[in-house]
Parts: structure tokens; sequence; C-alpha cells
């Protein structure tokens, strides 16, 4: 059983990402950084929608580290774009 939800956790992961790159591509969208963000919310979609009620496996506990190694990436991302939003004056440097 636990290899069974497993493998769905992986080809949903496998088909998001899959889903996201044919449409980023197909609206000529395509840049790291924005797939890189749709493979966050993706991961974070699946993760949720796969997890078990009562027990979480050792596997699931793992995870945590690539969804926060994904967040702090999301943030870096955020921020260079709010800096490039932001007129020279506002900043110190």
């Amino acid at each position: 059983m636990p290899t069974q939800r497993r493998q769905r956790f992986v080809h949903g992961l496998l088909a998001w990402l899959l889903a996201s790159a044919l449409v980023l591509s197909l609206l000529n969208s395509v840049s790291y950084e924005l797939f890189f963000v749709v493979s966050l919310i993706g991961l974070l979609i699946v993760t949720e929608l796969t997890a078990p009620f009562n027990v979480t496996p050792r596997w699931r506990r793992r995870l945590k580290w690539p969804i926060l190694v994904g967040i702090v990436g999301f943030a870096v991302i955020v921020v260079r774009r709010i800096l490039e939003i932001l007129p020279p004056e506002v900043l110190p440097w």
C-alpha cells in the first residue's frame, strides 16, 4: 500500500510538471522563475491532495526539506522582482 501511494504522488507531480511546462510553452511564457513557482505550487498541491489521514510515512516527512528549499527560493524570486520594480532613489545602496 505505501508503494502505491508513493507512486500516486510521483505520478501526480510528474503530470503537474509536464502540464505546466506545456501550458507555459503554449503561452510563450517560459522562464526559469515562472516554471519554478508553478512547480512549487504543484508540489504543495499534490502533497496535500495525497496526504494520508492517520499516519505520516517516513518518505512524506522528508518532503519538508524540498518544500522548505522551494519556499526560500520563492522568497528570493519575490525579493528580486520587488527590487527590479522599485526606483533607484528608494534603495539605500
